[in-house]
């Protein structure tokens, strides 16, 4: 393939209003797209322009502006931010919890007002590492197996991963969804362990983990995206 001209970027950032409010759109190149596509994610409002040429790069811009109703309906579904601070309810394994000061609260935090949300979220990734790495080594022993790592990210776009080397990633946000949906999770992505696939194996093996797989995965369909308004990944 050749390289850019120099001086040739293949991405950049660029404003564009949206019904009178400016919001920033990313433009991207990608050879193997077909044509222009505006893209907005569904959980953090993301505006992308793919562009599959150089050429339509310096046009993508353009191609956005003639899309913003689209994209001014898309952004009106992203769910809304919840703020992390003190009288917040956060769904904590599934169960609504009053954010309060000092001992009061199921969650509780301390220290100045103005550090709360970055104690809570310390707090939320805390429960998560914890919880999420007990469950994945907990199952992975149950199928005579180990993990070489267990990790857990601040993702948008995937709820677990597990790679060729045995490295198992998990939302941090999972530890905000109900015990069953989290434990369809970690079972799914230490199945794959075993089975790098969606045969029929790999589902006998998430089966023989967790009773149940139809009900998280419905429960993650209605109500993954909302688990992206707490504590928001900047769309910029």
């Amino acid at each position: 393939m050749r390289k850019p001209p120099s001086g040739r970027q293949d991405s950049k950032r660029e404003l564009l209003r949206i019904e009178g409010r400016p919001v920033e759109v990313t433009v991207r190149l990608n050879p193997r797209a077909r044509r222009l596509i505006v893209k907005v994610h569904p959980s953090t409002g993301e505006v992308t322009v793919v562009a599959p040429s150089h050429r339509s790069l310096d046009r993508a811009l353009d191609f956005a502006r003639g899309e913003t109703r689209w994209i001014a309906r898309q952004l009106a579904r992203v769910p809304k931010t919840v703020s992390l601070g003190i009288g917040a309810i956060i769904p904590l394994r599934g169960r609504d919890c009053l954010v309060l000061k000092g001992e009061a609260g199921r969650i509780r935090v301390n220290g100045r007002n103005e550090h709360v949300p970055r104690r809570l979220l310390d707090f939320l990734k805390r429960e998560a590492r914890k919880t999420l790495e007990a469950r994945a080594i907990g199952f992975a022993a149950r199928l005579g197996t180990k993990p070489r790592r267990v990790a857990v990210r601040d993702t948008a776009s995937r709820w677990g991963s597990c790679s060729q080397s045995r490295s198992i990633s998990f939302s941090w946000r999972l530890i905000l969804a109900p015990d069953p949906v989290l434990d369809y999770v970690v079972a799914h992505e230490v199945a794959h362990l075993l089975e790098m696939n969606h045969g029929a194996r790999f589902w006998r093996l998430v089966r023989s983990l967790v009773a149940d797989i139809d009900a998280p995965q419905d429960w993650l369909k209605r109500n993954g995206v909302a688990l992206h308004r707490y504590a928001a990944r900047p769309s910029v």
